[in-house]
């Protein structure tokens, strides 16, 4: 396992940067996981971590080395794609074996051995003389990771492994690769749009937005202490509401704000970089509204109901227009048209500055 940085990386297509300054440290054995939405530069970027893009600029090194300018199989990385990429006419066992087989001088028997040890670490031993086509989505990613396996890498790369599975077998492929982490301690790198994939596997979350890092961190600290609305609006599911307000008061250890209807809460603040009618952004989690008590009160006629068998979530247009939700346990006891009422609690909300920059830190 070998750490992985890079320095000020940029990459131009034609008059396009798709990565525009990228300085990024991954530590040995690290999982870390890019995330974004579509377009964001984290497939790209990590092409470049595999040397199958070239840099504009800047420099990538692995385990040390500077790899900037060296071939895929000079880096000591394998990678599995979103695509399987298995060929049809090759059993599992010989799937698994080919890039062995054609990279290195290794007899039969130690091919063998490699490929089994990598079987039986995935659940593949039963099907080794199966061909691609009779097996199922997950089995088929399996071998995939399988064959990266082989090759015993320094890092491993994963572009969006699992978007071609169904939700069950996702669920599924995340603790395998999870526990697989676990068990080999490589470092690995994984790209997904999916922010439940990235808050469940990573040890490092680093959110991409139009080919910049927004932030870097646990996915503890994205949850409770995100930078930006970019950040807090992405992370979580489901996402942060938002309310604009105005700063009426500022004082050492908080900002009341004036929600829309002239509702007023106070936001422990860590950093009050904000004065007397600053226009601001309220931001809390639905999970963090209450039904009985709080801080303030935010009431209207429910537009929207969403049972999700263990709970319910229940949507409410704030006095502005904003349509805010509340993240609640067990069956909705209100139906469409009822009076509802959302209490927030002002140590659970988030406060932003015009720009986007977080104004608190909820939970440091």
């Amino acid at each position: 396992m070998a750490a992985v940085e890079l320095k000020g990386v940029r990459k131009r297509f034609d008059r396009q940067e798709a990565i525009r300054g990228v300085d990024l440290s991954i530590a040995s054995g690290e999982f870390c996981v890019f995330v974004g939405p579509s377009g964001c530069g984290k497939s790209t970027l990590l092409r470049i971590v595999a040397g199958l893009e070239d840099v504009s600029d800047g420099q990538v090194l692995i385990g040390g080395v500077d790899v900037t300018d060296k071939a895929p199989r000079e880096r000591g990385i394998a990678m599995v794609f979103q695509s399987y990429a298995l060929y049809p006419h090759m059993t599992v066992h010989d799937n698994i074996a080919f890039g062995l087989e054609t990279g290195r001088k290794l007899s039969r028997d130690e091919i063998d051995r490699k490929v089994r040890d990598a079987a039986e670490t995935l659940a593949l031993t039963p099907l080794l003389d199966r061909l691609p086509r009779q097996l199922s989505g997950g089995q088929r990613q399996r071998v995939a990771i399988g064959r990266a396996i082989v090759r015993q890498p320094e890092v491993f790369l994963f572009d969006e492994p699992l978007s071609n599975l169904d939700a069950t077998l996702r669920v599924q492929m995340r603790i395998e690769i999870a526990k697989l982490h676990r068990e080999m301690q490589t470092t690995m790198i994984y790209v997904t749009h999916d922010q439940v994939e990235a808050m469940t596997l990573a040890d490092k979350i680093v959110v991409l937005n139009a080919g910049r890092i927004e932030q870097v961190g646990s996915p503890v600290e994205l949850y409770e202490r995100p930078r930006n609305t970019f950040v807090a609006g992405f992370i979580g599911s489901s996402r942060m509401n938002f309310l604009d307000c105005r700063a009426a008061e500022v004082s050492a250890d908080g900002v009341t704000v004036v929600l829309p209807g002239d509702v007023t809460l106070k936001v422990p603040a860590a950093r009050a970089e904000v004065a007397v009618g600053d226009e601001v952004t309220l931001g809390f989690r639905p999970e963090h509204v209450e039904l009985e008590a709080g801080d303030a009160l935010l009431e209207a006629p429910v537009e929207v109901i969403e049972e999700l068998g263990d709970g319910h979530l229940m949507y409410l247009r704030a006095a502005d227009g904003t349509l805010v939700n509340g993240r609640f346990a067990g069956a909705a006891r209100l139906h469409h048209g009822e009076m509802g009422r959302f209490f927030l609690v002002g140590e659970r909300c988030h406060l932003f500055d015009k720009e986007g920059r977080a104004l608190t830190r909820v939970g440091s």
